[in-house]
């Protein structure tokens, strides 16, 4: 007689009490857990874009007030006489020298001229400096041999290199855009190896899960998840190649060069014209700043925003 004993499996329902699977059930968990975040999502309050006039009152006015304040406390000083008018000129004076040179028709002349080696110059060492950077920031050799090279060349005063680029290539534009490469690229290469550095090793990771390897790693995955580091490179970038033009420009003096606002600001500096040179001062301030405003801050707020780092009112 066949035996009636038999091995009781475990129900796969068991241990529930409505009588469902306990893997069902924990799956099941977990989506009503993704479903209520993402209700979440959708009926947060949405951030509504500022008014015009909210937007100026918050970004135009602070510097306005700030710009004010410099102006009101240089006229009390030039009022008081701490030093005498031709060491210390008021600000009516230094805007006479801004207007001469308007109405003669070389105000822009000289602003373009030191503009367009800027960016010639800037441009050139993108185009050095990132790829430089890319080989410190993806191998361990290069990095170990060049990397605190780089970093020195970054702390490097530029205008120690003038000297030597005015014997290599004499009173030319050679020198000048010598002495900005050698300021811009070490920083561009430095930010690009700091934002690599910062990518989550994850993201590498599923990049050559999917087949990413070489320049494609690179393009796709690597250089935009580098990006916001890399935009912060090619600000400071930027700022170095301008430092680096006017130190260039202070001393190499040719006919054939043309003027640039550094070479504006030492003819009269020769001519003992203190008006002249804090109007040169403002204007190089001001390039620097209309740079910024307008290209790099706009870019950076684009892409911090595209990746959820920075609010709507931004």
């Amino acid at each position: 007689m066949a035996s009636t004993d038999r091995t009781t499996e475990p129900s796969p329902n068991a241990g529930t009490p409505d009588g469902a699977p306990r893997g069902r059930t924990r799956e099941n968990g977990d989506l009503a857990d993704l479903e209520a975040g993402l209700d979440a999502l959708e009926t947060a309050p949405r951030t509504e874009r500022p008014s015009i006039g909210r937007l100026l009152l918050a970004k135009a006015v602070p510097p306005l007030i700030a710009v004010t304040l410099v102006l009101t406390v240089w006229q009390l000083a030039y009022m008081a006489e701490l030093k005498p008018d031709y060491v210390l000129p008021g600000p009516l004076d230094v805007w006479a020298t801004l207007e001469r040179m308007w109405l003669q028709g070389t105000l822009l002349e000289y602003i373009w001229v030191s503009v367009s080696r800027g960016v010639s110059g800037f441009a050139i060492a993108v185009v050095l400096g990132t790829p430089l950077g890319l080989l410190i920031a993806r191998f361990t050799v290069v990095r170990a041999a060049i990397g605190p090279i780089v970093t020195g060349l970054q702390s490097l005063p530029s205008i120690a290199w003038v000297p030597a680029a005015i014997i290599w290539f004499g009173l030319s534009n050679g020198t000048i855009y010598a002495v900005i490469l050698l300021g811009a690229v070490p920083s561009i290469a430095n930010g690009i190896v700091a934002g690599v550095d910062q990518i989550p090793p994850l993201y590498l990771r599923a990049g050559r899960t999917l087949g990413a390897r070489g320049l494609t790693a690179i393009r796709h995955v690597m250089l935009p998840a580098a990006l916001p580091g890399y935009i912060a490179g090619l600000k400071q970038g930027w700022a170095f190649s301008w430092r680096s033009l006017m130190a260039a420009e202070l001393i190499v003096h040719s006919p054939a060069l043309g003027t640039g606002l550094g070479q504006l600001m030492e003819n009269f500096r020769t001519l003992q014209d203190m008006s002249g040179v804090l109007a040169s001062i403002l204007l190089i301030l001001l390039v620097g700043i209309a740079i910024d405003l307008l290209f790099f801050s706009p870019l950076e707020r684009r892409v911090l925003r595209g990746r959820g780092l920075l609010g709507r009112t931004a």
